[in-house]
């Protein structure tokens, strides 16, 4: 478990600034984000400050702030005489949450692609080298974790801030469903290996900037597809 906290930790840190690094509310928030990503702690489980503080050896003051955090990032759900709780999986929100995405990242990649340099190029691909690596013996939270610092060389250039805030906002709502979609639809995994390929060689190659921003869309509205294909299906009667 410390292994999975440290890794999705280190990943939400690259996405939020709040709270100083090595900061016992900033631990106290990176493993239970961590938990709440892999499943540890699933939709609608509640959430004792006291417990959790004992778990991690902190007082309960900088588990309530990292509590604080996540229920702004739309994680924690609080409610009067519940107290804090997993927020659930809304099939709409998702829908709403990838929709938006496809179109905000699509056109951060786009706009990122001519100031994308070949180091980065090859940055992305040893990422992709490790996710096609990961399908061997499936690991979906790793997977997730991969796919972000992939797409993150791919959009961290953007030069529009306002369009890059929108692509951090989108990435936060889907932090508690990431590892749930490759989860459910781990076929879905496989092509997103191949398409990541697809899209480096039209970076690499000059291609238009319509030409990628249409590649990097569908490529994140295929997975939206893939997700309410399998949950139309019957197959996600946990969600």
């Amino acid at each position: 478990m410390t292994e999975t906290a440290s890794a999705a930790g280190a990943g939400a840190a690259t996405v939020s600034s709040n709270g100083t690094p090595g900061s016992k509310s900033e631990q106290a928030y990176a493993t239970v984000k961590a938990r709440i990503v892999d499943g540890t702690y699933s939709p609608g489980y509640r959430l004792v400050l006291a417990k959790i503080a004992e778990d991690l050896g902190v007082s309960v003051v900088p588990v309530r702030e990292a509590i604080r955090r996540l229920e702004a990032e739309g994680l924690v759900t609080f409610e009067r005489n519940v107290g804090a709780t997993v927020s659930g999986i809304d099939p709409t929100e998702y829908l709403y949450t990838m929709q938006t995405l496809s179109i905000v990242e699509g056109a951060a990649t786009a706009l990122s692609a001519p100031l994308i340099g070949a180091a980065d190029v090859a940055r992305a691909r040893a990422v992709n080298a490790e996710m096609r690596e990961c399908l061997e013996h499936f690991d979906p939270v790793r997977f997730t974790r991969l796919n972000q610092d992939f797409h993150s060389v791919l959009f961290e250039h953007c030069p529009n801030p306002h369009i890059l805030d929108l692509v951090h906002r989108g990435w936060n709502r889907l932090a508690s469903l990431r590892s749930s979609t490759f989860r459910f639809v781990p076929g879905r995994a496989h092509d997103s290996v191949d398409e990541h390929e697809a899209l480096l060689q039209l970076i690499e190659s000059g291609a238009s900037p319509d030409e990628i921003e249409k590649a990097a869309r569908l490529h994140r509205s295929a997975t939206l597809d893939a997700y309410l294909a399998q949950s139309n299906a019957g197959s996600l009667s946990a969600h």
